[in-house]
């Protein structure tokens, strides 16, 4: 009888890692919604591991301001009032178009390439009216950009300061004309990336996020 070796067994850094990503995932794309609790023992049954990555998972979506934890009462996906989402725009208005500027000239065509399939999978979800599924694609989008920005500590910085914003995002709040011309600009980035002209991604990035600013309904008092 042939026997097979049995398959790997995942270490506890990649259960750790898994557990993060699943539960942040779950935050980004809004279907654990701001100021929802997250109790461990549901989560750990959600997503197949114990209570003990779901914890440290957690703990570090608390260090990035993605979940706030409570000593009586547990932990909660972070709420944000008006000011707050502003401050959060205005943050991603000053560093998020340098970080395009950065990484265009980089890109290589698969990154491209990927940029395209990600602007195109938000558009069909837009024409479906099924929103869901979009802000996570919206962040995988934006991070690329981030990611490949050929400056790691620049890099980090700025996966710190976005993460939070995330959560405060939701295309619940866009007009269709809002939804329609934030999909324009992904397409004009992709066509920037896709011709490596950094300034030009650069002066669509900030245009794209103060439009979003607006479109989410936060103060824009401010350039």
């Amino acid at each position: 009888m042939e026997t097979h070796p049995p398959l790997p067994r995942p270490n506890d850094r990649e259960v750790d890692e898994g557990a993060y990503a699943q539960v942040r995932a779950l935050i980004a794309s809004g279907e654990l919604a701001a100021g929802s609790w997250l109790r461990e023992k549901i989560l750990a049954e959600r997503i197949g591991v114990s209570r003990t990555p779901i914890r440290e998972a957690l703990n570090r979506l608390s260090a990035e301001g993605m979940v706030e934890i409570s000593r009586n009462k547990g932990a909660q996906v972070v709420s944000f009032t008006p000011d707050d989402v502003a401050g959060l725009y205005d943050v991603r208005a000053g560093f998020e178009p340098h970080a395009a500027l950065l990484a265009v000239p980089l890109l290589g065509d698969e990154d491209v390439d990927r940029l395209a399939e990600l602007a195109a999978a938000m558009e069909d979800v837009v024409r479906s009216g099924e929103l869901d599924a979009l802000s996570a694609l919206n962040s995988a989008f934006h991070g690329l950009f981030v990611d490949r920005c050929g400056n790691r500590h620049f890099a980090t910085a700025l996966q710190t300061l976005m993460r939070p914003a995330v959560v405060a995002h939701t295309f619940r709040k866009y007009s269709p004309e809002a939804l329609n011309r934030s999909m324009l600009h992904h397409a004009e980035l992709v066509a920037a990336a896709r011709a490596r002209d950094g300034e030009w991604a650069e002066a669509i990035m900030r245009t794209h996020i103060l439009a979003a600013r607006n479109a989410a309904g936060a103060r824009h008092d401010q350039p």
